[in-house]
């Protein structure tokens, strides 16, 4: 006779896994070869460059190749400083002037356009927002005369307003601005309103310092972006001393020679602002970079 109890089934049998441990093990061996010689391939023109700047020239333009000068040039270090042709320690001082200010810039009137396109109500918002998208259409190369007439008008040649104020605005930045407050928790807002914030009250108080990490990712890439620009500065910045590193740079270039050992200095040494700066903001980087929103 059979108890009326009925049989509780039990667990069902873990299914073994498709190849393994070894699989897994294989599999993870391949992801780190590939990282690392994905690594080695992006480090190799740092390698070239810390090379090409403590070589002499005729190591550079030699026919043997040898890994590491024999003989390490540490006086190329200061030749970039020594050349009175060209104000080096100017130029990086106004590079970063120019990025610093640039970076600050952008941030506050692209959060302020995005927050703005986000959260205040107002029955033109999508056309503007489709204004704005439409900028990122038109080549740099349509604006540039006209921007260089205006400054040119305005008196900024030479001077830092012309270096800035006129690339202050970026509408993809914009964009990335407004996707990522779409996202942002409307609780924290409306509590903001109950304690009798403003919007600009919300956004300083509330907004800004809890999109740190969204800040510090757009600060870097913008910082970068600034710190490079050449065609700008190098029409804007007419006097060597208004010149930025990479006017500076162009001008180790010219028609009768070319001094390989010193541009790969002064190369090298343009370059470690930009690594510091990702080397600190670099945890900020990956995170930030994960919550713009775009996917919304």
């Amino acid at each position: 006779m059979t108890s009326g109890t009925p049989k509780t089934a039990g667990p069902a049998p873990e299914r073994p896994r498709r190849g393994g441990p070894r699989a897994g093990v294989l599999g993870s061996a391949g992801l780190y070869a590939a990282t690392g010689l994905a690594a080695l391939l992006f480090l190799v023109p740092f390698y070239l460059i810390v090379r090409g700047a403590l070589s002499t020239d005729p190591e550079i333009t030699g026919e043997e190749w040898a890994f590491f000068p024999s003989d390490i040039q540490w006086g190329n270090i200061t030749e970039p400083f020594e050349d009175p042709t060209v104000d080096f320690a100017r130029s990086l001082w106004n590079s970063a002037v120019v990025g610093t200010l640039h970076t600050v810039g952008t941030l506050l009137v692209c959060s302020l356009a995005g927050y703005g396109l986000a959260r205040i109500p107002y029955r033109h918002a999508t056309k503007v927002f489709y204004a704005v998208l439409g900028t990122l259409m038109v080549p740099t190369a349509v604006t540039f005369v006209p921007s260089f007439v205006l400054v040119s008008s305005l008196g900024w040649v030479d001077s830092y307003r012309g270096l800035i104020i006129p690339g202050l605005f970026s509408g993809f930045t914009c964009f990335l601005f407004r996707q990522y407050f779409l996202g942002f928790p409307r609780e924290l807002e409306e509590a903001a309103r109950v304690d009798g914030l403003g919007h600009w009250g919300a956004y300083w108080r509330v907004v800004v310092p809890n999109s740190l990490n969204f800040f510090a990712a757009l600060a870097t890439i913008t910082f970068i972006s600034g710190w490079n620009s050449f065609l700008w500065p190098l029409v804007i910045g007419q006097d060597p001393s208004a010149w930025t590193v990479q006017v500076a740079l162009s001008s180790y270039m010219t028609n009768q020679t070319v001094n390989f050992h010193l541009i790969f200095m002064a190369t090298a040494i343009s370059i470690l602002p930009l690594v510091c700066v990702f080397l600190f903001l670099q945890r900020w980087l990956v995170q930030g970079i994960a919550q713009t929103g775009i996917k919304g």
